[in-house]
């Protein structure tokens, strides 16, 4: 009796996750529908994300101990797990957040064979298709980033933040996709996303000081001036996974989100004095506090100087514009006052 043919590659999504109950159940819809295994890393989920997880038959649920925020730990948790599971044929390792899906297109586009068919060592680069508010419109980072590598078991060299999310091995082959692209949810619900950016910019300000507060607000504002670009969603990104039933366009909204939480611990800790040149208070912190229960008595209210303020409303209205000369003679100039 013939054997069945070995599989030419098994494709091992990898996803990090933490409360992402508002998006989970679709990207593992979406996932499901190409990957032989999904590993989840969740880091200890309040919102029933594991439950969510637990639905889907091609999840490997792994537990993230860790209490810091830490890509580059996280990223190796998620590597180390996807090698120990068995496989046919090739190992083929995609890293995606759970806002991130591969656009619908992968199903009859030429490319995911490709992708198939990439020999060991192979860094897989796709570009983001950034999802704007609400799905309404979109728009493609031009830089091609590290989603995917074909496993030859070189190990992994990751960052606290920011870390390319899988091994990327010195003058490594490369695929580059053009048709095929990861659909990045993260500015669908525009609120949300800049719960996250807050938190971000005061993660930076404990952990790398000396990083100035200008480069802080450009490196978490870039959506600002991108989205001015934005254009519609193509059909062929979504309408594969609507052809199966997989709603790709609903976006849950809340009153305020676990980012905002960890900024107000922070806030408590350190106090407001240590970021009052960070772009952190378009939100009402003592207010969140009251609708926790914390008593803080006014100290969390907004330090800025009417300077400070003026300086952020400077930045807001020149995102975009950092490389022109003029702004950048105010940049310099800003240095002065320690910006």
């Amino acid at each position: 009796m013939r054997q069945p043919a070995e599989k030419q590659a098994t494709l091992i999504c990898m996803t990090p996750v933490r409360n992402e109950a508002w998006i989970l159940e679709r990207f593992l819809q979406c996932a499901s529908t190409w990957a032989d295994y999904i590993v989840i890393a969740d880091q200890q989920s309040t919102d029933g994300s594991r439950e969510i997880a637990r639905r889907f038959e091609k999840v490997v649920l792994v537990d993230n101990p860790y209490e810091a925020y830490d890509e580059g730990a996280r990223q190796r948790l998620l590597i180390d797990s996807a090698r120990q599971l068995p496989v046919s044929g090739k190992r083929i390792l995609i890293a995606l957040d759970a806002d991130e899906m591969f656009s619908a297109n992968w199903m009859e586009s030429p490319e995911w064979q490709q992708l198939l068919a990439a020999p060991p060592g192979t860094v897989l680069y796709f570009r983001w298709a950034n999802i704007g508010p609400d799905v309404t419109c979109a728009w493609v980072d031009a830089d091609y980033k590290p989603f995917g590598f074909v496993d030859d078991g070189s190990p992994h060299e990751g960052r606290p933040i920011h870390s390319p999310r899988v091994p990327v091995p010195k003058d490594a082959p490369a695929l580059y996709f053009d048709e095929i692209k990861v659909l990045h949810y993260q500015y669908a619900d525009w609120n949300r996303m800049r719960s996250k950016q807050r938190w971000y910019q005061v993660w930076e300000r404990l952990n790398d000081p000396k990083k100035r507060p200008v480069t802080i607000f450009r490196q978490y504002h870039h959506m600002e001036a991108a989205i001015r670009r934005a254009g519609p969603v193509r059909p062929e990104w979504l309408a594969g996974y609507e052809a199966l039933g997989i709603d790709m366009r609903a976006i849950p909204k809340a009153s305020h989100y676990y980012w905002d939480e960890e900024v107000l611990k922070l806030l408590m800790e350190y106090g407001p004095e240590r970021f009052r040149k960070l772009n952190i208070w378009d939100r009402d912190w003592t207010a969140l506090a009251a609708q926790k229960g914390l008593a803080v008595n006014g100290t969390l209210r907004d330090p800025r100087t009417p300077f400070e303020k003026a300086v952020h409303a400077w930045l807001r209205a020149t995102q975009g514009k950092s490389q022109t000369l003029p702004v950048r003679m105010v940049q310099k100039l800003l240095q002065v006052f320690g910006w």
